[in-house]
């Protein structure tokens, strides 16, 4: 064959690669849950999935990120009103005051139901299921009203240290914000990467901002729920190929709607499941994007320690960026 006839048809494939992975199915989604799982990859009883991928030299190497000493939280402030998008605020009860005290202390009660698109949280593994199993293969059956046995936020009490990298997708494309249900496709990702200079790697946690929150101060919550930016599940393929240890966005990853039609959170279910990556949710980027614009520098020390409530399948959490 002719080279001139090979080079038509290298940029035809190319052409039509990003089109493929802007129209998936269900059937694609259930053939990556076994092409892109973990399942065993660390030993059938392992638990904490791609957080194996943050070895001490990659725990150090992030901490040689840090200059400055400056640090910026991720978390939202939680809100203890109802919103649209806030359908389970945060509860907060005074026991003990200044005015009530019986002694020298003032006391206080904390409720919440964290999971959803209010509170910033991490997803533990057992946190969803597929076919009556979760990641590496423990069934469902053992996620009882006692809590997790296998896959429980406790196995992450020791906490999270690793290279954190920004993915700040609105500034990519000159824009304060996405309008929700805005999709992130890979070759944004690849377009980042050579705006940022930076290269998304093994053990590496991203962070996905769609300027959710910038776009809340301007015109008021709406329900992220049912529309939201995000990543499309095209996505969790490119991020498996580079081996990342967890993801996070100032929403809850996926894309809403998913795109996806008869899969309702493809990117939750191919990384919590599939590929035992945990999930950093609702997180507020908006002060590491300006940090981080500033600077010029979209890499960071990410710290993060979850509560470890037994048999949890989650934790609310404050995760720290450190220049």
């Amino acid at each position: 064959m002719r080279p001139t006839i090979l080079l038509a048809l290298a940029l035809l494939a190319a052409a039509a690669a990003p089109v493929a992975d802007h129209h998936l199915t269900k059937a694609d989604i259930d053939r990556w849950m076994t092409e892109l799982s973990n399942w065993g990859r660390w030993g059938k009883d392992d638990q904490i999935g791609t957080v194996n991928l943050i070895t001490d030299a990659k725990r150090k190497q992030a901490a040689a990120l840090v200059r400055e000493g400056v640090s910026i939280s991720m978390a939202r402030e939680s809100e203890i009103t109802p919103a649209a998008d806030n359908s389970s605020p945060f509860g907060h009860k005074m026991i003990w005051t200044g005015k009530n005290t019986p002694g020298q202390f003032s006391l206080d009660e904390y409720t919440v139901n964290y999971h959803g698109y209010a509170h910033t949280h991490m997803d533990a593994l057992c946190h969803m299921f597929f076919q009556g199993k979760m990641y590496n293969g423990f069934s469902q059956d053992t996620v009882t009203d006692k809590g997790a046995s296998r896959n429980a936020i406790t196995n992450f009490k020791n906490g999270i240290l690793s290279r954190g990298i920004l993915i700040d997708i609105p500034l990519l494309k000159g824009v304060p914000y996405l309008e929700p249900s805005t999709p992130v496709y890979p070759e944004d990702l690849e377009a980042w990467e050579k705006k940022a200079g930076v290269k998304i790697g093994s053990g590496d946690i991203v962070f996905l901002r769609t300027g959710r929150w910038a776009r809340r101060a301007v015109k008021g919550p709406w329900d992220a729920s049912a529309h939201s930016a995000g990543f499309y599940a095209s996505c969790a393929k490119w991020l498996k190929n580079r081996d990342v240890a967890m993801v996070g966005s100032d929403a809850a990853s996926d894309v809403m709607p998913s795109m996806v039609e008869g899969v309702a959170q493809p990117i939750h279910q191919l990384f919590l499941i599939a590929m035992g990556t945990a999930i950093f949710d609702n997180c507020d980027l908006e002060a590491l994007s300006k940090a981080a614009a500033q600077r010029n520098r979209w890499e960071f020390m990410l710290t993060a320690a979850p509560i470890p409530v037994t048999g949890g399948t989650g934790s609310p959490l404050n995760p720290i960026a450190t220049f």
